[in-house]
């Protein structure tokens, strides 16, 4: 929630264009989809969507998607090597918007 309401500040301060929060929107409801189809999967016992692509699909922006899937269905939070890849991706992310942010 911290995220969003930090974008639509940026954004009603004219630092980011408002077409920055449909794709994070996007991109985070996409992810989220993701996760839930990996799940299920993984529960079926189904072909799993590979690592790399969930993280490359947070890298676009998804990661809030991706961090909402992972509190609300409980999917990919116990492979330690998954966490740290995932919030290093996030930080990047965040320091990615922070510097086009403070660069207008």
């Amino acid at each position: 929630m911290g995220y969003i309401g930090g974008l639509s500040w940026v954004i009603g301060e004219d630092r980011l264009p408002i077409e920055f929060l449909f794709v994070a929107f996007g991109a985070s409801a996409i992810t989220y989809m993701a996760y839930a189809f990996d799940k299920h999967a993984a529960q079926k016992g189904r072909q799993r969507i590979p690592e790399m692509t969930l993280h490359f699909m947070e890298l676009l922006s998804g990661w809030p998607g991706a961090l909402l899937a992972q509190l609300s269905l409980r999917h990919k939070t116990s492979k330690r090597s998954y966490r740290i890849e995932f919030w290093a991706i996030t930080i990047v992310n965040l320091a990615a918007t922070g510097f086009w942010v403070t660069r207008q």
